[in-house]
């Protein structure tokens, strides 16, 4: 391994290690912050067990603003990080406000999903996120976690909302890790999702994440939204180098009809605060009209 990709590397480890300090701290203050969160999101209980990781997770689930006076079905999309996208009483650095951004998108662009988010494991949030077993964090639990998504949390929101399940209604987005997790889900599971928003993607997480998409295809019809700041990092141009080497790689698979929007936003950073800015734009994309 040459110096820069070793450093590389060890970049990605350090975010990772630093949104997990973060994650630890929220529970200080969770319960010192008032709630963020608007009447269109409810936190679901009990939480869904985990097959396989004898773990529970808490979901929580936004509805959009005309669900209740009328009959119609609905788009979903899955997201990770489930305590950061409503609430800021339970986010550890900011909230993505989900909810206020769909009911905006509501009024101005008739675009309406029912989002679910997925809380994080915690202590657990690196493995489970993470696909494949980076020797510092541990083995990976990334298809358990995804398998839950898939055959656990999806029927399940499907049974119990007025949804849209087919492949071509269903998206999952997330950040850091979250992308890396969301790239998995749709590479592994193209018969389920056909929409993934992939914001500030932990691809030094893992190398295997290249030789994973580049031996998958993915149907007519999916969408791919991929961003990231400028400023992440200590040295941000590794990053941004990653995601061109990632969109270089999508590119050349040649894949039919499969839309990919890419960007670098040059002055944001590895936080809430861009990935908020950049929701609504990924939501037109991802659920909009062609």
């Amino acid at each position: 391994m040459n110096v820069r990709n070793r450093q590389n590397r060890l970049m990605g480890m350090r975010i990772a290690l630093g949104l997990f300090c973060c994650l630890v701290g929220a529970v200080a203050l969770a319960d010192t912050r008032p709630s963020t969160a608007t009447s269109g999101v409810q936190v679901l209980s009990p939480p869904l067990v985990v097959p396989g990781l004898d773990r529970q997770r808490t979901i929580r689930v936004y509805l959009p603003p005309s669900y209740q006076t009328s009959k119609r079905r609905y788009p979903v999309l899955y997201m990770h990080d489930g305590q950061n996208l409503f609430d800021e009483a339970t986010s550890y650095i900011g909230e993505w406000g989900v909810d206020e951004s769909m009911d905006a998108l509501a009024k101005s662009d008739g675009i309406e999903v029912i989002v679910v988010g997925i809380d994080h494991g915690g202590d657990k949030r690196i493995t489970e996120e993470g696909p494949w077993t980076n020797p510092s964090y541990g083995t990976s639990e990334g298809k358990q976690y995804t398998d839950f998504i898939v055959n656990t949390v999806k029927p399940f929101i499907d049974s119990k909302f007025r949804t849209r399940p087919g492949r071509e209604d269903t998206g999952i987005m997330g950040a850091s890790l979250g992308a890396l997790s969301s790239q998995y889900a749709i590479y592994e599971h193209p018969d389920v999702f056909s929409k993934a928003g992939l914001f500030s993607p932990a691809y030094d997480f893992s190398d295997e994440v290249y030789t994973f998409t580049a031996a998958r295809h993915l149907p007519a019809g999916t969408r791919l939204y991929l961003v990231i700041g400028g400023k992440e990092g200590r040295e941000p141009q590794f990053n941004v180098a990653n995601v061109w080497k990632m969109v270089a790689q999508l590119q050349a698979t040649g894949d039919p009809d499969v839309a990919l929007y890419s960007a670098v936003r040059a002055g944001a950073e590895h936080n809430e605060t861009f990935w908020k800015a950049e929701f609504p734009e990924a939501i037109r994309y991802l659920f909009g009209k062609p």
